[in-house]
């Protein structure tokens, strides 16, 4: 039963002081607040995911490093909680549809907030067609299975394409010219460009209302810049810094997390599937929500397969690509699918 110390305890968490901009905080003057934002955190919900040892960069104490980051945190709702408040937040979570009902149904009714979604498959299996289907679907209303908000966009292996924006956009009845205003598109050309691009994100998203976050292709670079089994670990290292700065951005703004990966095939393995997604066990792990993309013969047929949820059983279903988007399969086609198997 809860006693009187626990009302007050609540009491206090509501009345929390809100701080808008980083100088608010205490304790964080103008030259301090601007070594922040050189290192990448300009907003107090980017801050309040940051760790004591990337403060102390700035030359702070760990005592100030550590004040600084719990009063952001403390503004912003992140500290202890009872799991019955806990489960009051996770009704904050949303579900961003994918265009196929089947899809969302293997994926509890889309991609959820606050989490990564890694879509991972061989070239031409549809992963950056997916990307830009939801770059359209996050515009809709939420009545429709969309966030009411924009996209942030970072491309790896030049594969954005406006003429599929519009495309989609004409199919679900949106102003294409509205639709391409909401996404905010960067290019990224090595590894450190593109851990530049989203650690420097944080303004950006809270400015624009963003609530997804695109990177297409996340292993692209660090594939081809970290050569050799010497430079593994330096690669892993990186990559794991990043995949967690996009999941505090994500938990941090309530939104979708999008991850596209490319694949490796392992030709000594002779028994399940030899493909692989880039990684290993670093991108595994930090990926809540892994999909697998295959085609199916040579048509407009996919075959998704969920791998890997923390609370979701492994399902698979088909959809297809065509230059309307990602649509459902008629179970003609399905039928079809079946005889050819």
């Amino acid at each position: 039963m809860p006693t009187d110390t626990d009302e007050q305890q609540e009491t206090e968490t509501t009345t929390k002081e809100k701080y808008e901009f980083i100088e608010d905080l205490p304790g964080v003057g103008p030259a301090t607040a601007q070594k922040l934002r050189d290192l990448g955190y300009h907003t107090v919900e980017s801050l309040a995911m940051a760790t004591i040892r990337e403060l102390e960069a700035l030359g702070v104490s760990e005592k100030k490093a550590l004040q600084v980051i719990q009063t952001a945190r403390s503004s912003i709702g992140v500290s202890f909680i009872r799991a019955d408040q806990l489960l009051k937040q996770r009704q904050n979570v949303a579900r961003l549809t994918t265009g196929s009902k089947s899809l969302d149904k293997i994926i509890d009714g889309g991609l959820e907030t606050q989490a990564i979604t890694e879509f991972y498959g061989e070239y031409g299996c549809g992963k950056s067609q997916v990307c830009h289907q939801l770059c359209v679907n996050v515009q809709l209303p939420i009545e429709k299975g969309g966030l009411n908000g924009g996209v942030l966009y970072i491309d790896t292996e030049n594969t954005f394409r406006l003429e599929r924006i519009v495309q989609m956009a004409n199919h679900l009845g949106l102003n294409p010219e509205d639709v391409v205003k909401n996404i905010i598109y960067a290019e990224a050309y090595t590894s450190d460009h593109q851990i530049f691009l989203l650690e420097n994100a944080d303004e950006i998203i809270k400015a624009n209302n963003i609530k997804l976050i695109i990177i297409d292709s996340l292993t692209a670079h660090f594939r081809s810049e970290y050569i050799g089994r010497e430079m593994l670990a330096s690669r892993q290292q990186r990559l794991n810094k990043h995949m967690h700065k996009l999941t505090a951005l994500a938990r941090a703004f309530n939104a979708v997390a999008v991850v596209t990966n490319q694949v490796m095939a392992k030709p000594d393995q002779f028994f399940g599937d030899a493909i692989h997604p880039i990684g290993g066990n670093i991108v595994g792990h930090t990926s809540q929500t892994r999909i697998y993309l295959r085609r199916f013969s040579h048509g407009p047929i996919r075959i998704a397969r969920l791998v890997s949820s923390p609370y979701l059983p492994d399902g698979e279903e088909i959809l297809k690509v065509t230059e309307n988007g990602i649509e459902d399969v008629s179970e003609e086609e399905k039928a079809t699918k079946s005889r050819g198997r």
